[in-house]
This record gives structure tokens, sequence and C-alpha cells, in this order.
């Protein structure tokens, strides 16, 4: 109901909030006062969650994923088609 009614009224153009914007608000529920340190917490999250799926890939024999790399010059080129 909210997006909408913010929608509505012009008071938002994206009414949808961050997917992490209650991670402050349970960290200092949880007790945890230091604004410092909630990046931290992100970013070691983060390497947990990648790190728990190349233990799963490679547990299950999974062969290395190597995206596809492209040079500045390669770049120029789809851009200028």
């Amino acid at each position: 109901v909210t997006p909408d009614v913010l929608l509505e009224q012009g008071k938002s153009k994206n009414p949808w909030p961050n997917v992490d914007a209650h991670s402050g608000v349970l960290l200092q529920y949880f007790g945890l006062k230091e604004m410092n340190y909630y990046t931290v917490l992100f970013g070691v999250s983060r390497a947990l969650g990648t790190l728990s799926q190349l233990i799963w890939a490679r547990g299950m024999g999974l062969p290395l994923e190597r995206p596809k790399s492209h040079s500045t010059q390669g770049l120029m080129k789809l851009v200028k088609k």
C-alpha cells in the first residue's frame, strides 16, 4: 500500500527500500552500536557467502567459473556498433 501512495503523491521515484535497510536496526537491537563496523560486517558476510559457495562447488566437483573478459579495445568496438 505505501509504495503506491508514495508514487501517487510524487514523494518518491523509487519507494522500494534498500535490501539492507533493516540491517542497521537489527544490529542496534542486538547491541552493536558502533556504526563503523556495519560496513565490515557487510563485507565479511559477503566473503563468507562467496567462500561457502566455493566450498560447495568444489565438493560437488563443479568446474571453475571463468567469466569472459573484454579488453578496452573490444569494448570500444562494441560501443561503436
